[in-house]
């Protein structure tokens, strides 16, 4: 089990590495220099070598790697051009909104997919099997951001039962602390997009798990199981689930990841001030120095749970830790 921890933790830290390197080296390879992108076609040299230098373009790239990655590591990052903020409150602001956000669309995910994947299996080539998978095909087909409008349509406009977007945040106004009112208008204002975010993902792994749970079904472990006298259900939740969960998990864990990643466009159709609105409203003021410490973000997260992930393989299936 050592082994197997150090080997993953070693290859977590290759990969963030190299993720550090990709991200830098993409963002040194556009067209000029981020001080042009950030000023435009009309600034004068003066100005351009004003901020060139306040940046650090007029060191070599190596160099300026190394302080980025440096200062990642201490805890400290680059003031963003546009706010005048030091990028690590800005994402730490920012994160307030998207991880709460991330973590009940995984919910509500993980919910759906296992309830309606265990249904569909339990229900083989039956009704209940071909509804689920009808109507995971078309949850797969609708974008989340065309859904969202949908919601927003029905719950906002129609019922009015929710604002239409914006965050009233986890402090109430009045008091400076967090309450049990200003918690339920917060999660409330979350749910319609957590739904949103959810229903791509609920649908791909239901059908991961449905296929994962019918593959297991007839191992001969579980017709022995049977043979002793548990029942179709019995034998379901004692002996197949957990041997099914090893797909499971693995899509489980790049679904959350792409959670945090593919909040950018959910959260600026519901208003909401996250890192997706950050990262968007970033690119559009050509405000690189966020925009890079954002996707290393992203991308750490990524490796992240993929880490995670490893770890529960070994908890799940205790022959991988052999292996």
């Amino acid at each position: 089990m050592p082994v197997f921890l150090l080997k993953r933790f070693a290859s977590f830290l290759a990969t963030l590495a190299a993720a550090s390197v990709v991200v830098f080296v993409v963002l040194e390879l556009l067209p000029g220099n981020a001080a042009e992108l950030i000023l435009g076609d009309t600034a004068t040299p003066e100005s351009l070598a004003a901020l060139e230098a306040r940046l650090g373009l007029d060191r070599p790239p190596l160099e300026r790697y190394a302080d980025w990655v440096g200062g990642l590591l201490r805890g400290e990052t680059g003031s963003s051009t546009s706010y005048d903020t030091p990028t690590a409150e800005l994402i730490a602001e920012r994160l307030q909104v998207t991880l709460p956000l991330a973590l009940l669309a995984m919910g509500l995910t993980v919910v759906l997919a296992l309830a309606l994947g265990l249904y569909a299996a339990s229900h083989h080539n039956k009704l209940g099997d071909v509804g689920v998978m009808a109507a995971s095909q078309l949850g797969i087909a609708i974008p989340n951001f065309w859904f969202a409008i949908l919601l927003i349509l029905l719950f906002a406009v129609h019922l009015q039962w929710v604002s239409a977007g914006g965050f009233p945040g986890w402090v109430d106004e009045d008091s400076g602390a967090v309450t049990a009112t200003s918690l339920f208008e917060a999660l409330k204002a979350l749910v319609l997009p957590a739904i949103a975010l959810a229903l791509v993902q609920a649908a791909i792994l239901a059908r991961v798990t449905r296929s994962a749970v019918l593959e297991v079904m007839r191992e001969d472990f579980v017709r022995t199981a049977r043979a002793k006298g548990l029942t179709r259900r019995q034998a379901l939740w004692r002996h197949v689930l957990r041997n099914a969960m090893i797909p499971v998990l693995t899509v489980a864990g790049l679904q959350f990841a792409n959670l945090i990643t593919g909040t950018i466009v959910v959260e600026n159709v519901f208003v909401l001030p996250g890192v997706g609105r950050l990262v968007f409203q970033a690119i559009s003021n050509r405000d690189l120095v966020v925009v890079r410490d954002v996707v290393m973000l992203l991308a750490g997260v990524v490796v992240v749970v993929n880490f995670v992930v490893d770890l529960l393989y070994a908890w799940v299936d205790p022959r991988l830790r052999v292996a």
